[in-house]
């Protein structure tokens, strides 16, 4: 089992700033790709942005320029820097790892979503 602990959504104004950070521990080998997903209401969940173990990052258009994706292997966290936030940025942020395990198989494990809210 893989166990994910995300901290530090909440409530920002327009133009502030967040750092989302989320933890996996477990009995699994590695971790290769790391990722945020957000799920506004009534709406799908979409991908945010992505790191590889080497450090290889990917956004949606949506928050390139403002959002900053990061990894520490050695803590086994990821973090995302939430600057000049806007109203539409309001969902509750998922976290989600891919591990690496012994033998070679991979699983896909999601946190438990920590809300953002942006708002005046």
């Amino acid at each position: 089992q893989v166990q994910l602990v995300e901290s530090g959504g909440g409530l920002v104004q327009p133009g502030g700033s967040l750092r989302l950070s989320c933890a996996a521990s477990g009995s699994f080998f590695s971790i290769t790709v790391m990722a945020w997903y957000r799920q506004a209401p009534g709406k799908e969940r979409e991908s945010v942005a992505s790191i590889t173990r080497g450090d290889s990052t990917n956004y949606s258009d949506s928050v390139k320029g403002r959002f900053t994706i990061s990894r520490d292997n050695d803590k086994n966290t990821v973090y995302l820097q939430m600057n000049s936030l806007k109203a539409e940025d309001t969902a509750v942020y998922y976290c989600n790892v891919i591990t690496v395990w012994t033998g070679g198989g991979l699983r896909s494990s999601w946190g438990q979503g920590t809300q953002v809210t942006v708002s005046s």
